[in-house]
């Protein structure tokens, strides 16, 4: 399994499982299923609402004795409503109660917007709250704060522009050591890949397949399909594999590590043996020529009804 070497020497696999949209009743299995198939990389977050499942299968996992704590890598991220300094280790702790662990391997920003407390999904602009009146560096002086405490090992952002990387990173005492992005084959983000290369930040793809199954209400209806891709499909069909499993290995071969999600067995062995595909520099060329900068999850949800984020200060393009 490839993996990722963070500057104090821990490594991280490459390839994780996502957790976005797995519902309870159904991230309980999933996890025991992966993590018997040999997944090792855990994405998690407050949002999704499945913590507690997740913790639950943790635990009975580490019971059973099918894995220890130390052979997984867990992620979780801090949600938008608990962006001043002094939310974020109540955050934290609620997590990490959730999931019954001591410790996450490492620890996200979720977003760079910010809202009130007690609002889980904003509504309406008054649900928010400007980065004038809570900063990044505020809601990282957090962060930093859990890492000096031993309650994460590495701490890092999400959907984070390289403006937003930069106006952090020389402010931080510790400097974010991952971002979390929408990447694929069509948005391949290379301003931004090669700006976390050169200051050792390292990325992790998410919705790598185009996250077909999110809400109706997050999808443009003419959008494209990464599975019905033709220079995807051809490269499958020359490799003798699945589309899925050339768009995972495409993002592992480019440096990255790639979290694509999954409930069903199948799926989930078959995602995971993407890592035993190989792409050729040839194939490699070809998916690098269909970048279109086309994002499946925009950020529009974050700019309606009043709200002061809008797609220009959410992308920074």
């Amino acid at each position: 399994m490839q993996q990722l070497t963070f500057p104090n020497g821990d490594k991280m696999p490459a390839f994780g499982l996502g957790t976005w949209k797995s519902k309870p009743g159904e991230v309980y299995t999933a996890l025991r299923d992966a993590i018997k198939i040999g997944y090792r990389h855990i994405d998690c977050a407050a949002i999704y609402l499945n913590e507690a499942e997740i913790g639950n299968a943790l635990s009975d996992t580490f019971k059973e004795g099918l894995v220890k704590r130390e052979d997984l890598w867990i992620t979780s991220k801090l949600w938008s409503n608990a962006h001043k300094q002094e939310q974020v280790l109540p955050a934290l702790k609620k997590t990490l109660s959730d999931l019954q662990l001591d410790y996450l391997d490492l620890y996200l920003v979720h977003w760079p917007i910010a809202f009130k407390a007690d609002i889980l999904a904003p509504r309406t602009g008054s649900d928010y709250i400007t980065l004038e009146e809570i900063s990044i560096i505020e809601t990282w002086r957090g962060m930093e704060a859990a890492l000096e405490l031993g309650l994460v090992k590495h701490i890092g952002v999400s959907n984070f522009s390289v403006k937003k990387l930069q106006a952090l990173y020389a402010e931080a005492k510790h400097k974010p050591e991952l971002n979390q992005v929408e990447l694929h084959p069509l948005l391949q983000q290379n301003t931004l890949f090669d700006f976390c290369k050169q200051h050792n930040i390292h990325l992790t793809a998410y919705s790598p397949l185009g996250s077909k199954d999110r809400h109706p209400s997050l999808k443009a209806a003419d959008e494209p399909s990464l599975f019905e891709n033709p220079v995807i499909v051809s490269i499958a069909a020359l490799h003798k594999c699945t589309t899925a499993q050339v768009l995972i290995q495409w993002a592992i071969q480019r440096g990255t590590a790639v979290i694509p999600k999954s409930i069903n067995p199948t799926r989930l062995k078959e995602n995971f043996d993407a890592q035993v595909v190989t792409l050729t520099d040839s194939d490699m060329k070809e998916i690098a020529a269909l970048d279109r900068h086309y994002r499946f999850l925009n950020g529009e949800n974050w700019t309606t009804n009043g709200s002061p984020y809008t797609l220009a200060n959410l992308w920074d393009e």
